[in-house]
């Protein structure tokens, strides 16, 4: 398999705090990776590094073969809307918006035109089973139908890299399951998910390989 993303003794530092002790990881062109370890190892730091969010202190990230660090930051933004797509843990959706418009914006900031943008977001919702829950607005939905709200947004523009940063955090167990089991699907059709998680049957259903992690650095590859 073909790198998508290759991070090399990747450091990040907030003063006298070190969140990532030089880091090296690859990433697989259709593969499943979860990180995992304890609350202030660094897993959402990285998280944050591969997305263009924040910018390592040293070290470099490149993803499909461009450096990340020497992207502005507006071509950095540009790189987020159509590279990379982020599921959260409280799934972040606009409150005013129903459902399918909290999805349709996602392709209109990157220039998509409305009637285009509304027939992909129709396509997600029926493949993710919720098209029936469009008009809905967040405070009205389940909590796994909003995670799923939340997938379909963040495949909107056909990323390269689904991120998902606790994605059965905030769900009952049934719920849990039914996004577990999306994701697995979305792996199976090739799409390269990194996932941070505490849920070890996550990890475990989910992901080709799971990488610990602590005081900022990658412990252990368990597969």
């Amino acid at each position: 398999m073909e790198h998508l993303v290759q991070l090399t003794d990747v450091r990040k530092e907030y003063g006298d705090t070190t969140a990532l002790a030089g880091v090296t990881l690859d990433i697989r062109q259709g593969e499943a990776v979860a990180v995992m370890g304890p609350s202030g190892s660094g897993k959402s730091t990285l998280l944050n590094m591969v997305a263009g969010l924040d910018r390592p202190t040293s070290g470099t990230i490149v993803f499909q073969g461009e450096d990340l660090s020497t992207l502005s930051e507006t071509a950095l933004a540009k790189f987020r809307r159509r590279r990379i797509g982020m599921v959260f843990q409280f799934f972040n959706l606009l409150d005013d918006l129903p459902a399918l418009e909290n999805v349709i914006l996602v392709a209109q900031l990157i220039g998509t035109p409305r009637k285009q943008a509304q027939a992909r977001a129709m396509e997600l919702f029926e493949e993710l089973g919720i098209a029936d829950r469009r008009n809905a607005y967040p405070a009205v939905l389940s909590g796994g139908e909003r995670q799923r709200v939340g997938v379909a947004r963040a495949l909107m523009n056909r990323p390269s890299l689904l991120l998902a940063d606790e994605p059965t955090g905030a769900l009952d167990s049934r719920s849990g399951e039914q996004v577990m089991d999306l994701l697995q699907d979305l792996n199976q059709i090739g799409q390269t998910l990194l996932m941070v998680t505490h849920d070890e049957k996550l990890a475990s259903r989910c992901a080709d390989r799971v990488i610990e992690f602590a005081d900022g650095r990658v412990t252990e590859a368990v597969r």
